[in-house]
This record gives structure tokens, sequence and C-alpha cells, in this order.
């Protein structure tokens, strides 16, 4: 898909979340768009059952319109229940997306931010777990671009429609 073209999608692929070099989950969505940097997906949630973190749940009926990028070192995820209100944003740290024989190919990288559909709500996820990753000593690089991603999506967050302004 070149930069001045787009695909308006309809059509089924699959993303793959690896992380730490195995595939953690597999599911298929639906293609909505690709304008050559952005690709929006949306699928129903494809966890068993509910998920529940405290501050939102996962849950059958949910569904994920999901937005991941070339050039950025994050995904955003809109999640909506099945009656289609907004629950909020889910937001992965992740490397740049590949996308190439019907396969989006994403890296998570640990770090995640949630927001609440009424804003209210903004906090920062698993930084435990990027520490312990061990990305900071192996690819100093990509750890930084990592926490940088955190920072940029957390000022959007914070901001009211600044999450939806990125998106549009």
């Amino acid at each position: 898909m070149s930069a001045n073209s787009a695909d308006r999608g309809g059509r089924p692929l699959d993303v793959v979340l690896v992380k730490g070099g195995r595939t953690k989950i597999r599911y298929t969505a639906e293609l909505l768009a690709d304008d050559g940097t952005r690709v929006t997906v949306r699928a129903p949630w494809s966890g068993d059952g509910v998920r529940d973190f405290g501050f939102v749940r996962f849950e059958p009926g949910d569904v994920f319109t999901e937005y991941y990028w070339r050039d950025r070192w994050y995904a955003v995820k809109e999640v909506r229940d099945a009656e289609g209100v907004l629950k909020g944003w889910y937001c992965d740290i992740t490397r740049p997306a590949t996308l190439s024989d019907g396969e989006l190919v994403v890296e998570d990288l640990d770090l995640d931010l949630w927001r609440s559909a009424d804003g209210t709500d903004v906090r920062r996820l698993d930084e435990d777990e990027f520490a312990e990753s061990g990305l900071a000593e192996s690819d100093p690089e990509a750890a930084a671009s990592a926490v940088a991603a955190l920072y940029e999506l957390e000022g959007f967050a914070r901001v009211e429609g600044g999450l939806e302004a990125l998106l549009d």
C-alpha cells in the first residue's frame, strides 16, 4: 500500500500480537482502512470470557476498533460494549506495525495506557513488566522510543478530545 492510495478495507486479516519473540494472541479482524501509515481494524473481544481489570471489564460482545501505525510506537483500541456504548481506550506501546500477506504484526513492549470514556481515569499500566523485560539493557533505543510513546499517548489522553483527534 503506497502512501498515496487508501484501502477502504472490508476484508478480513489476522492481527498477530507478539511478545518476547512469541505469538501472544492471534485473531481475525475486519480491515476498515489503510492509508499507508495507519491501519484501522475492527474485531470482537477475542479473549476467553471476561477479563476484569478492576477499572474496566472486557467481555464477550465488546467491539474493539483498533488503530495501528507503521511509523509510531503505539496502538490505540477504542472499546465499546455490545450496545455500542464507549467504555474507553486501551493503548498498547508497541514497535511500529507491519502488514503483509494478510497479517498485521505488532510487537507488544509491555507498557499500556487506559483512558475511560469520560476522561476522568487515565492510568499507566504494566510499568513493572516493562522494567522487568530487560528491554532497556538489550535495546536501549527501543526502550527510549517506548517510554516516549507512553508520554505522547498520555498527553493525548489527558486533553479533552485528544485521543479522538489522534484517531480522526
